[in-house]
């Protein structure tokens, strides 16, 4: 399994918008991020660029139906 990078929460909305996420609504500091046809919603937290915590952003790349190593592939575009 390939480690998991440290990254901020805009860092991971622009990776997932790269896979057809698109912004819904903010609340506070929660994104929450949905894609057409796909049944689940990513809240996405964002804490003036700290890193997110490799549990919540495992959770989120899970949720989404990506692979770490598609994540980690969408983040260096």
């Amino acid at each position: 399994m390939p480690e998991l990078p440290r990254v901020s929460g805009k860092d991971a909305i622009a990776a997932f918008e790269a896979h057809g996420f698109v912004l819904d609504r903010i609340r506070g500091s929660h994104h929450v991020l949905k894609k057409p046809g796909y049944m689940f919603v990513l809240t996405v937290p964002v804490h003036a660029n700290r890193p997110l915590k490799t549990g919540t952003l495992r959770g989120l790349i899970r949720g989404a139906g990506l692979t770490v190593e598609e994540f980690v592939a969408s983040l260096s575009q």
